[in-house]
């Protein structure tokens, strides 16, 4: 009993960041506002547990999800409006068990796959100058997660795709760190996504504009 004590004690960043993750993830798939609430403080956590392990662009990451769940609140409820607006051409009543969708255009592809490209490499070379511990999966995951964030926040359906490569990568990165529990936060990340990815395609009702 004392050792899983002092265990808990020596990890409970990790073992929080896990917990609230899991949570985001539940009602990420369900495309709750809370989401948003919970994002901030799992990854003000998530930022500290990953500049620990001198992982800086992940801890960057972190930081600026909790920009970015702001901005998620305001466009998700603005979206929710509009689905309301549009029930009577959906099959529940008010909307209520729909999921808002908006088409994904080429040209966003073609953007994102450009930056990706473009930004990963000028990552990496950063990284190593400053001493990051795995630069090349850091820097993969920064921009991809990056570029899902802004997909989920505009609930492009393809958002999910992204996210199971970065979650793999991610999975993969902290593993190799001996970051355990958040190596297990990421590959649960990555099954659910592909859920998510189901669960909104199902559901799904693309908004107009």
């Amino acid at each position: 009993m004392e050792n899983i004590i002092q265990y808990i004690q020596a990890n409970w960043l990790e073992i929080f960041s896990f917990i609230t993750g899991v949570l985001f993830l539940i009602y990420e798939v369900r495309q709750k506002n809370m989401m948003w609430i919970i994002c901030i403080v799992a990854s003000s956590v998530c930022a500290v547990v990953f500049y620990r392990e001198s992982l800086y662009a992940s801890m960057c990451l972190n930081i600026y999800y909790v920009g970015t769940a702001v901005w998620g609140i305001f466009a998700w409820m603005r979206d929710a409006r509009k689905l309301k607006s549009t029930a009577s051409e959906t099959s529940t009543e008010d909307g209520k068990d729909k999921i808002h969708l908006r088409p994904l255009k080429l040209k966003v592809v073609i953007i994102s796959l450009v930056a990706f490209a473009l930004l990963s490499v000028a990552l990496m070379f950063l990284l190593r100058r400053i001493g990051d511990e795995s630069s090349v999966l850091d820097a993969m995951v920064f921009v991809l997660s990056i570029i899902a964030t802004i997909w989920l926040v505009k609930t492009y359906l393809q958002q999910w795709l992204v996210w199971i490569a970065a979650d793999i990568l991610s999975t993969v990165m902290c593993f190799t760190q001996e970051m355990y529990w958040m190596a297990l936060l990421y590959s649960f990340y990555s099954l659910s996504a592909i859920y998510g990815f189901w669960h909104w395609k199902r559901r799904g009702v693309y908004l107009n504009n």
